[in-house]
């Protein structure tokens, strides 16, 4: 018997089992960005969990990419833990107009658009279920005046959850930075990660671990805090490029704790830019 969709009840293919049009040529999930933003490059920096100093990439990488001269972003997706304003010193509220939701800019003009700044106080818990932590993180893509950007990074809640799935169905994702550390099961973790991109059809551009070593001030030998890498072991396995292997440096807690990233004197983030920049453009 033919399949007729003349006869199908509105928008309700869940008890269909015709292979119509419909079916084959699924709509695409991707939100439109805001009519005022002109954005080059969406590249999404993730990992499969907490505490590896994800953040501290984000930071770090934008600061680099904006002393080369490009026009930089990034949109704070951590939306219960959302640290990237802090790092660069900005504590003021963002602002609106009629064209939609203005962001704050970095000393050193890094546009930042964070859940932090659309609240009362920064220390005000986001006890909100999924569906509208997803709907608001869709709204700093859609509702926000990026203008005209080079870069826009988007700090990646950690873990393969209801987020960053949004993030990847949702955003124009050009390609993903995978963070890490040399911690225990941190070869399922990654591959966790990878496996997700992976099945969302979102190319890895490489990976980065930190805390990878401490240097001793004394002696400069170079100490394993959490254990010898096999990050080298992972990449292979995985078939991926290590864009970068940070040390341990309390200057960089230090920077993202006072808002000064963007003074910070060191060229750890540069190597992942230099990356980033050969393989997109």
């Amino acid at each position: 018997m033919s399949h007729s969709t003349d006869n199908c009840a509105p928008s309700d293919c869940s008890t269909c089992s015709a292979s119509c049009e419909s079916r084959q040529s699924p709509q695409s999930l991707l939100e439109p960005a805001n009519q005022f933003s002109r954005i080059g490059h969406v590249i999404a920096i993730m990992s499969g969990k907490g505490g590896v100093g994800k953040s501290s990439t984000v930071a770090g990488l934008a600061t680099s990419m904006a002393k080369r001269g490009y026009r930089v972003g990034i949109l704070d997706g951590d939306i219960t833990g959302p640290s990237i304003p802090q790092a660069f010193g900005i504590h003021q509220n963002a602002t609106s107009s009629d064209r939609g939701i203005i962001p704050e800019y970095s000393d050193g003009g890094v546009a930042v658009m964070s859940l932090n700044l659309l609240l009362n106080n920064e220390t005000d818990p986001v006890a909100w279920r999924g569906a509208i932590l997803a709907n608001v993180l869709k709204q700093f893509w859609s509702d926000v005046i990026w203008g005209d950007l080079d870069y826009l990074f988007v700090d990646m809640p950690p873990g393969t959850g209801d987020i960053p799935l949004t993030v990847m169905q949702s955003l124009p994702i050009e390609g993903i930075v995978c963070v890490t550390s040399p911690q225990d099961l941190v070869s399922m973790i990654v591959k966790k990660a990878v496996n997700m991109a992976n099945l969302m059809e979102k190319p890895i551009l490489g990976l980065v671990e930190n805390y990878s070593y401490f240097v001793c001030d004394d002696c400069g030998k170079r100490h394993h805090i959490f254990g010898e890498s096999k990050l080298e072991e992972i990449a292979k396995d995985v078939e991926l490029p290590i864009l970068a292997q940070i040390p341990i440096d309390s200057n960089i807690a230090k920077a993202m704790d006072a808002g000064t990233i963007e003074q910070l004197e060191c060229d750890y983030f540069d190597d992942i830019a230099k990356q980033i920049i050969k393989e997109i453009e």
